[in-house]
């Protein structure tokens, strides 16, 4: 190894893909202009254009093996001219091995190889690592990707968005905190998968872009007290304040009632019909007259469902299904007390244009999660 003159330095220049090419820090461009020769492994490094374009000469060297790499940027310049450090452009991939080996290095030659400094010249931003997922994505669905991604449609995801979910709620409910995240993930991949296919839709199409930028409008707008001159007193306030914006934004609802999914499981489903009720204070359809306990609380509220079940299943009653249409029944009662016409009765599936659970039960064979 050709022993360096007293003061030289290497600068390992790193970037993140993440930001854009040329965003760089101040202290890296410095770097740049005042080192002796800057080099990169990559004729395509995506970070050359700009440099090139700020007046910085860069020399393309073949990189080879981690420690081929290493012994060529801390051996001297071959003329011996080169004044000031020597900036090393890290490349997209991390260099692997590269540091490893410049370690070693300085050990085995120490006094030889000169002063090395890790430079970095973009950071990334918090949320960063979501650009990758629409990249992979992208890639899954894109010719040359995955046949088993390109194939599914929103109706072919349906199932999967709802296991995720109900995984998720397990995950939450049990305190498991590594659970949670590979379950939060497991509902993200579903936004992103959605929007993905979405981008592709003929006359609709919209992308995940569209969908981040359409919920944070939403949430600056219901939020008047961070985002506007608004004062709220606490989260009743908020609270209050969320239903009126909302009420406002969904004017040309004619039910209380509209907007509550039908697909809800059947007990979900019945309560956010009777929350939406209380929450407007409508009074216009009595409550069922069954006697409950005195004093109910969380724990005889779950034995009485539990009990109905029971008697239920032993009267060979469906009471999932019995639960919905007492549901449904209650929903066009409440429409009818409001002077509107009762709601259609429609499945889901149909209410949706999306296949029956039938049909999509005779598709090919899909993995058992995703």
């Amino acid at each position: 190894m050709t022993t360096n003159p007293p003061g030289a330095k290497l600068i390992l220049l790193i970037t993140t893909h993440r930001v854009a090419p040329g965003l760089l820090s101040w202290p890296a461009w410095e770097a740049l202009r005042s080192a002796g020769r800057v080099l990169a492994g990559d004729a395509g490094h995506p970070q050359l254009p700009a440099v090139r374009q700020a007046g910085v000469e860069v020399e393309i060297v073949a990189p080879g093996s981690a420690p081929a790499l290493a012994r060529l940027l801390t051996g001297a310049p071959a003329d011996g001219a080169a004044t000031g450090p020597t900036v090393w452009l890290g490349g997209p991939d991390g260099d692997p091995g590269l540091t490893g080996a410049l370690a070693r290095l300085a050990v085995e030659h120490a006094g030889e190889v000169p002063e090395i400094e890790v430079l970095p010249g973009s950071y990334d931003l918090p949320g960063s690592r979501l650009l990758d997922l629409v990249s992979v994505m992208d890639r899954l669905r894109s010719p040359g990707g995955c046949p088993w991604d390109a194939e599914q449609t929103h109706a072919s995801l349906v199932k999967y968005l709802v296991e995720e979910a109900f995984e998720l709620v397990e995950a939450i409910e049990e305190g498991d905190r590594d659970t949670l995240r590979e379950e939060l993930g497991d509902v993200l991949l579903q936004v992103f998968f959605h929007s993905r296919i979405a981008e592709e839709h003929p006359t609709g199409a919209f992308s995940i872009d569209d969908v981040a930028g359409d919920i944070v409008e939403k949430l600056m707008y219901r939020h008047p007290h961070v985002f506007g001159g608004a004062e709220a007193s606490g989260a009743a306030e908020v609270e209050a304040t969320w239903e009126v914006l909302k009420a406002a934004e969904k004017s040309d609802r004619e039910s209380v009632l509209d907007g509550v999914p039908a697909g809800l499981p059947s007990l979900a489903y019945a309560a956010k019909l009777v929350s939406r009720v209380r929450r407007a204070g409508f009074t216009g359809v009595p409550d069922e007259p069954y006697e409950l306990p005195a004093g109910l609380t969380t724990e005889s509220a779950g034995r009485l469902l539990l009990a109905v079940a029971q008697r239920a299943h032993d009267a060979g009653i469906d009471v999932d299904a019995a639960l919905r249409s007492a549901a449904r029944g209650y929903r066009d009662a409440v429409r009818a007390a409001e002077g509107l016409k009762p709601a259609e009765g429609l499945k889901p599936a149909e209410a949706t244009d999306e296949p029956d659970r039938a049909d999509r039960d005779e598709e090919p064979e899909e993995p058992e999660e995703y």
